[in-house]
């Protein structure tokens, strides 16, 4: 990405009258007001001395000798046609022109380096695809995936929780979002304005740490520590959606949520307590028998692991990306 300097802005020349100095001009005299453009590096410059309210300290914050800084300063009031420092004084003051045009000065800085971001964003999105995806599926599924149907493009992920997931869909800051998704979940993307694919299986097991090969807990047990996601996580709103019932029917004892399921799988295979967490990311764990699964069927839940996606037409490489992930 190129380096960014500070730039010549041109910028529309401000209205006389929105400036106008309510004291007695300097004994220098009003600067004649240039409607020519205007150095972004005065703006810095200006907000600097804003800052500091001396000339000496403000050029050695802006790394320049005092009179090329003095210079910089009187250009800019030239530019406005208005006193901005009251020098009758040995101490200076910002008159009312620079009270505006400190504040127009901060707000047109944030500006243009908001535009900046939003145009090296924009240049990116064009050449690359970005993902919105939960934790679960982050760390395990989707390198996988991504390498098996991306073809070598660019790929950009922003892991989160669901409903973060779900805020950067709807703020048009990823183009797909993989999550998993249970038709009795509640989903903030409506159908009407979103599409959704299923691209794979998982399974939410109930799972404990084991010790001598015997799991630590059972789901039969007394004040069973219980390990559980947030209502920001979609797993979370996925078992309160089916199993919900079934918990108050169990002696469990909350004693930790997250909506981090790299957290509750860590906890669990440290033998802090039980957890339901999605069996794509224990596959590990399973095999080598540090945990085991400590319930039937009936304990257990079947979701999707979706690709979600805005019906509005996306940039031609991700409208390439979904027709050949199909």
């Amino acid at each position: 990405m190129p380096v960014r300097h500070e730039t010549v802005l041109e910028l529309f020349p401000l209205d006389p009258k929105s400036l106008e100095y309510p004291g007695e001009p300097t004994e220098e005299g009003v600067p004649e007001r240039h409607d020519g453009a205007m150095n972004e590096i005065w703006l810095n410059d200006f907000l600097a001395l804003a800052e500091c309210l001396n000339f000496s300290r403000a050029a050695e914050r802006r790394n320049i000798t005092q009179p090329a800084f003095g210079r910089r300063i009187r250009a800019l009031e030239e530019w406005c046609g208005q006193p901005l420092i009251d020098r009758s004084s040995h101490r200076i003051t910002l008159t009312g022109a620079g009270e505006i045009m400190r504040q127009a000065a901060a707000d047109l800085l944030r500006r243009t380096h908001r535009l900046r971001h939003d145009l090296d964003a924009l240049d990116l999105r064009a050449n690359s695809l970005t993902f919105a995806a939960t934790q679960a599926l982050s760390f395990t599924f989707f390198p996988g995936w991504i390498a098996r149907v991306g073809g070598g493009v660019p790929v950009h992920l922003l892991a989160d929780n669901m409903r973060a997931c779900e805020r950067l869909m709807e703020a048009g800051r990823a183009e797909f979002l993989l999550c998993h998704t249970h038709p009795e979940m509640d989903l903030a993307l409506p159908e009407a304005h979103y599409r959704r694919r299923e691209i794979a299986r998982d399974r939410l097991v109930p799972v404990s740490a084991c010790v001598d090969g015997a799991p630590v807990y059972r789901l039969d047990g007394r004040a069973v520590p219980f390990l559980n996601f947030d209502e920001q996580s979609g797993i979370g709103r996925i078992l309160l959606a089916t199993l919900g019932p079934d918990f108050a029917r169990l002696d469990l004892a909350p004693i930790f949520t997250s909506h981090v399921a790299m957290a509750l799988r860590t906890m669990v295979v440290e033998g802090r307590g039980i957890a339901w967490l999605p069996a794509n990311l224990l596959g590990d764990e399973l095999a080598r028998g540090e945990c085991a699964i400590i319930g039937g069927a009936e304990t257990q839940v079947e979701m999707a692991i979706s690709l979600i996606r805005p019906k509005a037409r996306l940039s031609p490489l991700a409208e390439s990306f979904w027709a050949a992930s199909a």
